[in-house]
């Protein structure tokens, strides 16, 4: 036999969430918003000119970045798209992180980093959080070859105030600092007003959580000019078509609706407030979440347990077997509905496991 394998690249991939298809689930497991797009989109959609699929879309993506720039108050230069904000970060990946020295992302995070990390041969460490699952900053303030975390971060939900994260920023004027804000608009600063100031910041966003996009695929970053050019010339040496007309299209509908976009965050926010609460109840401890989401544990219930108790009655949340997080179920914000059927049924489930006292 030929010794082909010896030349494979091979890595662990990413193991992305259940996609379940059933018309009587509750799937509150993969972060995505429970409620359809704007109406815009939906007008798209409908009024789409299949003719032109025949050509090639915009290279630059201009519409998109246009619209992009006038929401966040930016020029077109100061704005990347991708296909999610997966492909803006792998890029970025790709394009900022080429020293020598490791790059910092902590250790319980967004689980696609060491994915990149070991599919491009960087080398990284991951500073620990501390016990309530927040970023030490400190623990960034060393030499390094880039520094990648979400705010809030993921899977815990927890924010790091923005004087942190320009602490940061500060002490790392000689490498690219990304800040992921995948879940920004559910109650968290953002830290694009540092991108005037710093040159070396790229914040990196999505359509899919808080625009109800997921499966439309668009992602971003916002940045000086230069950073921008970086990305766009490693893009260009890539794949020149990184998105397509519908996606263009709809993404513009979007972001243009501020209003639709406000009025679900707002919702998803009341909810997760009032999830809280009821979990708490219920003998569920977390620290405060910003995101979508909580990341919850239970004083007398093992983990893997309720989640299973859940999947089989179709309800799905997202379980993370192993280390600090083993006893933890992150659970997805839902519609109000879909959050008192699963609190109804989590707790018919402690009580006739005589698991909480009532």
């Amino acid at each position: 036999m030929g010794n082909w394998e010896n030349n494979i690249r091979k890595v662990v991939p990413y193991t992305p969430g259940e996609q379940p298809n059933q018309t009587d689930m509750i799937k509150l497991n993969t972060n995505e918003n429970p409620y359809p797009p704007a109406p815009g989109v939906t007008e798209v959609l409908r009024n789409t000119d299949t003719d032109a699929l025949r050509l090639y879309p915009d290279p630059a993506a201009k519409d998109l970045v246009h619209a992009i720039a006038g929401e966040y108050g930016l020029q077109d230069d100061q704005v990347f798209v991708g296909v999610g904000s997966d492909d803006v970060l792998a890029m970025s990946f790709l394009t900022f992180f080429n020293s020598e020295k490791p790059i910092l992302f902590p250790d319980i995070t967004y689980s696609f980093y060491d994915v990149w990390a070991e599919l491009f041969r960087i080398p990284y460490e991951r500073p620990a959080l501390d016990e309530h699952f927040h970023i030490k900053k400190e623990d960034y303030f060393r030499e390094n070859g880039g520094i990648i975390f979400p705010n809030p971060n993921a899977p815990t939900g927890v924010s790091l105030p923005l004087s942190d994260i320009e602490d940061i920023v500060e002490h790392n004027q000689d490498v690219i600092v990304i800040v992921d804000e995948a879940y920004v608009d559910f109650g968290t600063q953002s830290a694009l007003p540092l991108i005037e100031k710093y040159e070396n910041l790229l914040v990196v966003q999505t359509f899919s959580k808080s625009r109800s996009m997921a499966g439309m695929r668009i992602g971003f970053a916002l940045a000086c000019p230069k950073l921008i050019k970086y990305l766009n010339d490693v893009k260009y040496s890539f794949n020149s078509y990184t998105m397509n007309r519908t996606s263009i299209a709809a993404g513009v509908a979007a972001i243009k609706d501020q209003e639709y976009f406000l009025e679900t965050c707002g919702k998803i926010i009341e909810t997760r407030e009032w999830t809280k609460k009821e979990l708490r109840k219920l003998g569920f401890y977390f620290e405060e979440s910003k995101a979508n989401f909580i990341f919850a544990a239970h004083k007398n219930c093992p983990a893997e347990k309720l989640f299973q108790a859940l999947r089989e009655q179709y309800i799905y949340v997202r379980y993370f077997p192993g280390g600090r997080t083993g006893n933890h179920l992150r659970i997805t914000i839902g519609t109000r509905n879909e959050m008192e059927v699963f609190i109804n049924f989590v707790r018919e489930y402690l009580r006739k496991e005589n698991l909480w006292k009532f």
